[in-house]
């Protein structure tokens, strides 16, 4: 199955889990830095043997407790160069035959299986997402689109990776910071993993209203 695109369209059957009496989440995994940094872990120095394995069973039950992919054009175009080569194990194999949605006004050619490109509103079309039954949905990283969902309220949940190094480089495009609205967000767990990298998960409250 090939790319679909979204552009305004009426709700389809985005899920064929149904039974869901609740709205299904919307998580963000990130990797950050001690000094914010959120770009392009993939190059951060080493600081063991990856994760580790409770980070990686952390990692694949987040991946495998959801049944969509919400993506921007830039980490669409970094995974759809990654995971197709891979098969054989529960995280390479539900990534790949998952829904995929990728926000983007330029993209017309998303060739990774089961990719629908959303280029018309993306506060609707996420909404409408959310609203559909299924399990939950998952995205990585935190760029623009991430601080438009949670402008919007559709964030439900952060998990922030925090690695123990200072990177030391970068730009404002390089930091987890944006100008977005004070939020206000509840710590409900914190596991730190064996090489030195503790994992925080946040409820996001919402935004705090101006005095």
């Amino acid at each position: 199955m090939g790319s679909r695109r979204l552009s305004g369209a009426p709700a389809s059957a985005l899920s064929t889990n149904e039974g869901k009496d609740q709205m299904r989440k919307l998580i963000n995994s990130t990797y950050i830095s001690l000094d914010g940094v959120i770009e392009s872990p993939q190059d951060w120095p080493s600081i063991g043997p990856g994760r580790g394995d409770e980070g990686d069973r952390m990692q694949e039950e987040l991946l495998l407790g959801c049944d969509a992919l919400l993506m921007g054009r830039r980490t669409y175009e970094v995974f759809a160069a990654v995971w197709p080569m891979r098969a054989g194990d529960p995280s390479s194999d539900h990534i790949n035959s998952m829904r995929k949605y990728v926000v983007s006004s330029t993209l017309t050619d998303a060739e990774w299986n089961n990719t629908t490109v959303i280029e018309g509103d993306p506060v609707a079309e996420i909404k409408r997402l959310k609203d559909e039954p299924g399990d939950d949905i998952v995205q990585y990283g935190f760029g623009e689109l991430s601080h438009t969902m949670l402008r919007h309220g559709l964030l439900d949940e952060l998990r922030l990776w925090v690695y123990p190094l200072f990177i030391g480089t970068g730009e404002a495009a390089d930091l987890l910071h944006r100008a977005t609205p004070t939020t206000l967000f509840e710590l409900t767990d914190v596991a730190k993993l064996d090489n030195g990298i503790v994992v925080l998960t946040y409820a996001v409250d919402g935004a705090v209203q101006a005095a």
